[in-house]
């Protein structure tokens, strides 16, 4: 039996523990909250949280909206859901650290389901998270990645490397040729194995983010930098917002089905930079992040 109430209360659930442990961590935050109505059906509870110590700017967003037909960019590839009415419930959260050797975030835990009288209802989770260094650590990417495992744990033998490789192809700039960071999991058109059984993963999934993130942070924020390392981080900044911009599912079909655009635009960091023709030097911890930490790769490798 699906469940929209119960997925929406943890969906509003995850959002409050999320930022209150960001906030917790950074007592600099200042947060701002807005509810908001969507004008074609639902809304939703935007928070974010600017000029922190650690934490130049996050946005943890919930939305659940609803409507008589699904925007294009959710039919594009699903035509049989056209003419359907629809619901969309989810948290999606975007984290701009300060500090360059932070690095930035990105988490969303999302569910549809598409109706239609006298036929059975499609329905389907999808959502992830990914890690966005400047300066890459190997020891961070571990960590990262070995949290993403356990999240899939009891999910399904192969899951984990499922949804590892799913991300790092989705997150990909095509035009760059390069990965956004290192990735961690990606999934989407879940209903195997019932609702039961899919809401529990997208549950999981939410709940270790912070495990993931957070000792990271703690790890790296009071690392001493300076103007190139600020200078570097805004550079590759650009690359978020292209890849939102130009690529992003969750930005196009909140654009398209009439949402809030402040809070879809959250996820966009506060300062970036562009610089024509940008070159790295060369054996450089910046060109670090280009020769190690943009080639997807097995980071658990090690614990074989």
């Amino acid at each position: 039996m699906i469940d929209i109430d119960s997925i929406k209360q943890y969906l509003l659930s995850l959002q409050g523990q999320i930022s209150d442990a960001l906030m917790q961590m950074d007592d600099e935050l200042k947060l701002t909250e807005d509810e908001w109505d969507r004008e074609g059906g639902g809304g939703g509870r935007t928070r974010v949280m600017q000029g922190g110590k650690i934490f130049e700017q996050g946005g943890v967003n919930f939305s659940h909206v609803f409507g008589d037909a699904l925007p294009p960019s959710a039919t594009a590839n699903r035509p049989e859901l056209a003419g359907r009415t629809f619901q969309a419930l989810g948290v999606s959260l975007v984290i701009h650290p300060l500090n360059p050797y932070v690095p930035t975030t990105h988490m969303n835990v999302r569910f549809f389901i598409a109706e239609k009288e006298n036929a059975e209802p499609v329905w389907w989770f999808g959502g992830g998270f990914d890690l966005t260094p400047f300066y890459g650590f190997k020891e961070d990417a571990r960590h990262w990645h070995e949290t993403a495992k356990a999240a899939c744990h009891g999910f399904g033998e192969d899951s984990y490397t499922k949804y590892k490789n799913w991300c790092d192809d989705y997150f990909y700039l095509k035009h760059r040729q390069e990965p956004r960071g290192i990735g961690g999991l990606f999934y989407d058109d879940l209903n195997e194995d019932g609702f039961e059984s899919c809401f529990n993963f997208m549950q999981s999934v939410g709940d270790h983010f912070l495990k993931a993130y957070l000792p990271i942070v703690e790890r790296r924020h009071n690392t001493d930098y300076g103007e190139r390392e600020r200078n570097f981080q805004l550079y590759r900044r650009g690359r978020y917002v292209e890849f939102n911009l130009v690529y992003d599912r969750g930005t196009l079909f909140g654009l398209q089905s009439g949402g809030r655009t402040e809070s879809i635009l959250m996820s966009l960091p506060p300062l970036v930079r562009w610089e024509y023709d940008h070159q790295v030097e060369t054996g450089s911890a910046e060109a670090e992040l280009y020769d190690i930490f943009l080639k997807p790769q097995d980071w658990l490798a090690s614990e074989k």
